[in-house]
């Protein structure tokens, strides 16, 4: 992987798409030490002149007026555009960052993923989750998973309409499951229901690895109150994060000292809360592209692993497409209705 000698100079980077999301990355790389914002690139003139005052960058509406003068780019475009801007900046030798999902298809990840690596340049995407200071402990903790159980539930956001609610909000949680269950799967079962888009609004997915655990997630985004948890049972004990509050507990199950009473357990459930500085992940995660690009160093967050989250919520929405039916609708909407009433 080609880099800069020593770690001090400044990055010349550009940020493609500054939407909702995009403007955050703007602001983040115009205040990191290690890089320079040199372009904001917006297909609306007005918001790339507006976000580029802001952070005294360069506005353009053509991204392509960014080659030979920056050293990383961060695209930050709805997906399906994700392929073929990617593809011409890291065939210039531009490291990339791309937010998630990395892709449409599984095809066309796997060929930036190709490029990536025949062009020398880092490629890292976007699963932010992955920055989350309450994940990165999380970990730690971590031994055999037998169960995991994820909730990521919020209101609905009408920004999001290209793509259902797997591929906007479970993919997450998919990418973070696939990490750390060490073993392939043997099979998904889904449900989902549209509810305010022509795409799935509410799924459910079970996914059962050939090590015998079993994930269920599910994710809304028509639910009043946001919720973003993830519960993993390993034998006498079970972590639970959530990801909003950056905040984690450990229950473990300890036996007793001396015989139990009839009737009584030997057991008993001791509750630890694990304590977590919050930090803004977006900070990390782009803090950590810059860090690869001057060190030399793979990503946390690879093109392969967002290929793999991306191959497994590819089948999660077939599976949703071919059995979307009323009956289950219902029964998922009583479902997402318990869950948030807890």
């Amino acid at each position: 992987m080609s880099h800069s000698n020593g770690s001090s100079r400044k990055i010349p980077i550009g940020v493609v798409g500054v939407g909702h999301l995009g403007q955050h990355h703007a602001r983040v790389l115009a205040e990191s030490p290690n890089a320079e914002l040199l372009f904001v690139c917006d297909s609306d003139a007005d918001r790339a002149e507006t976000i580029a005052k802001k952070h005294g960058a360069k506005a353009i509406t053509n991204y392509r007026e960014m080659i030979g003068h920056v050293e990383a780019v961060s695209i930050v475009t709805p997906t399906v555009y994700h392929y073929d801007i990617g593809t011409e900046f890291l065939n210039a030798g531009i490291h990339c960052l791309i937010e998630k999902p990395i892709c449409n298809t599984v095809m066309e990840a796997a060929k930036l993923s190709v490029l990536a690596t025949e062009k020398n340049v880092v490629l890292q995407v976007g699963h932010i989750e992955h920055f989350n200071v309450a994940v990165q402990k999380f970990k730690q903790y971590l031994k055999e998973p037998l169960f995991i159980e994820c909730h990521r539930l919020g209101p609905f956001n009408p920004r999001v309409q290209d793509i259902g609610v797997v591929m906007d909000l479970m993919i997450h949680d998919i990418d973070i499951i696939l990490r750390i269950v060490n073993s392939e799967i043997e099979d998904i079962e889904a449900v989902g229901a549209n509810i305010l888009t022509d795409r799935e609004d509410i799924a459910n997915a079970r996914i059962k690895f050939k090590s015998g655990c079993i994930a269920n997630v599910t994710c809304s985004r028509v639910t009043p109150k946001p919720m973003r948890k993830l519960r993993v049972y390993q034998e006498n004990a079970y972590i639970s994060l959530d990801y909003q509050k950056q905040a984690m507990e450990i229950h473990r199950r300890l036996q007793k000292d001396g015989p139990a009473k009839p009737g009584e357990s030997r057991y008993f459930i001791e509750t630890e809360r694990i304590k977590v500085r919050r930090k803004e992940p977006l900070k990390l995660e782009l803090e950590d592209f810059v860090s690869c690009i001057q060190k030399g160093r793979a990503p946390q967050t690879t093109g392969v692993q967002a290929m793999e989250a991306l191959d497994v919520v590819i089948k999660i929405t077939e599976l949703i497409r071919e059995k979307s039916v009323p009956l289950i609708e219902e029964k998922l909407r009583h479902h997402i209705d318990e869950v948030t009433a807890e």
